[in-house]
């Protein structure tokens, strides 16, 4: 198991790297379009359209993306579209974990289907803009979810004590929680002083530009954004644990499924580009 995830880790840093670092935003775009279309084929097929049905609501999130591209370019959204996907988020996730995942069935499969493609669509734009915004920009906001996740995992298994969610993810506990929060904090300071004072950047971080335009409290919402991406894993873990599915899927072996490798993102991207758009 051990070789056959580091392989697709490998395979994958292969293909996302090149793209990743390349100046032009073009290719980083396309690349996402295909990660989408998979994405939202585990979430039909998660919400109860197995086969065919998982397949064309794929290709449906696909398609959206390409038009979006062919439409719209790589211009920025109005404001308000960061605004609006905060809000669902925030409140959306809010409401899911109360209910939690007997709750989550009982929801229509069509507004299940329905928000499943407004949420991948919505993060996948403003995963785009964030390559609009820089390499610098959008590594800043990967970074923060990975060490949120990090320090969350290492937090938990030293100090944890009181469980997060255990109807939902048994394994999470608050005191992963606030390591997570702290190691954003950290971060924040180290790429505000180190990284982007030292280094040839290419484009003002997240927490760069916060500071800049609402001064150093304002990293005090790096706080709320790793708070998010964990609202991001617990929503998805929700659903499967609602359907009684291990993994999103069996697309990246050893790792699950795309959804289970970007959950933590899907909310913490409109919410970042929401917050520098204030």
């Amino acid at each position: 198991m051990l070789k056959t995830r580091v392989i697709t880790a490998v395979v994958l840093l292969a293909i996302l790297l090149p793209v990743l670092f390349q100046a032009s935003p073009w290719p980083f775009a396309w690349v996402t379009v295909v990660m989408m279309g998979a994405a939202g084929w585990e979430w039909v097929k998660l919400n109860g359209l197995p086969g065919t049905g998982a397949i064309a609501g794929g290709v449906a999130l696909a398609l959206a993306c390409v038009w979006t591209l062919l439409i719209g370019g790589l211009n920025a959204p109005p404001a308000w579209v960061w605004s609006l996907a905060s809000l669902v988020w925030v409140l959306g996730g809010a409401y899911a974990l109360r209910a939690g995942p007997t709750g989550w069935p009982r929801i229509a499969r069509g507004a299940r289907l329905a928000l499943g493609a407004l949420l991948l669509w919505g993060a996948w734009l403003a995963i785009v803009q964030a390559k609009v915004h820089g390499i610098n920009f959008i590594l800043s906001v990967f970074c923060l979810v990975w060490m949120a996740d990090i320090a969350a995992y290492f937090c938990g298994r030293a100090f944890g004590k009181r469980k997060l969610a255990p109807a939902i993810s048994p394994g999470k506990s608050w005191e992963g929680v606030w390591g997570g929060l702290a190691g954003v904090i950290l971060l924040g300071f180290f790429w505000v002083h180190v990284i982007d004072v030292n280094l040839a950047v290419d484009s003002p971080s997240l927490y760069t530009l916060l500071v800049q335009r609402h001064g150093w409290v304002s990293l005090l919402a790096l706080v709320f954004l790793a708070a998010m991406s964990v609202v991001g894993d617990l929503f998805e873990s929700l659903v499967k644990r609602a359907v009684g599915a291990k993994d999103s899927s069996g697309l990246l072996p050893g790792h699950g499924g795309v959804l289970d490798r970007i959950d933590a993102l899907l909310p913490v991207f409109p919410l970042a580009l929401a917050l520098i758009s204030l």
